[in-house]
């Protein structure tokens, strides 16, 4: 679903409490010119394809929805939790690195490693500027290839999740074979009817290596 498509979901969804969708003009003033009307109306045009997660997140806030609901493909009604947490992207981009090594040097990865591993999403460089705070406010594409390559949701970097979820070998170790993380790189962005093609010929490999090995 386009940014522009589920936007539109969440302010028919998430409306003031008189009841009207919220305007360009009230976002402006209640985000304090963080998103300004120009760049809610852009939003809603689709002239925006990749926002930046600072604004998303004062969005979130301001219409009181939980900032995960930006990356689900159903909005779904429910109390928000919007209690602030300190972290800052870069913060919180930092305590991956912390938490999460590589298996394979048994060491924290590096700004080269995680570029590697994003399949051309991320530059090592890029990767340097979140870091250190040089790019404050990078795009839903760069922190979701940084998500997909430690394993977090998306929304880690946007709620108050002060710890990350530690992957387990298994999981580590696919990420870490680049074929592998390919194609769970490229499904990721198919249509889900897609998804299950993909799942059905990896099953079907699967049911002949069995016979095979049966026989």
């Amino acid at each position: 679903m386009h940014i522009a498509q589920r936007f539109e979901r969440l302010m028919e969804t998430y409306r003031r409490p008189d009841g009207r969708q919220w305007t360009g003009q009230e976002l402006d003033e209640a985000t304090g010119g963080v998103v300004t009307r120009s760049y809610v109306t852009n939003l809603r045009k689709g002239r925006i394809d990749n926002p930046g997660y600072e604004k998303l997140r004062a969005i979130a806030k301001v219409m009181g929805f939980p900032p995960e609901l930006w990356f689900q493909e159903r909005v779904e009604l429910g109390a928000p939790d919007l209690d602030d947490h300190p972290g800052t992207i870069s913060q919180k981009t930092n305590r991956l690195f912390e938490t999460i090594e590589n298996e394979s040097t048994g060491r924290p990865y590096t700004n080269a490693e995680v570029a590697r591993m994003s399949l051309g999403d991320l530059t090592e460089g890029e990767v340097e500027k979140i870091r250190t705070g040089a790019t404050p406010d990078p795009s839903v594409d760069q922190v979701v290839a940084l998500a997909e390559v430690f394993g977090v949701h998306p929304s880690y970097f946007l709620d108050g999740v002060s710890k990350p979820p530690i992957l387990d070998r298994e999981a580590m170790a696919i990420l870490q074979d680049e074929t592998i993380s390919a194609i769970a790189h490229k499904s990721l962005h198919l249509p889900g009817r897609e998804r299950e093609m993909i799942l059905g010929i990896i099953r079907q490999f699967e049911d002949m290596r069995e016979t095979g090995d049966d026989g």
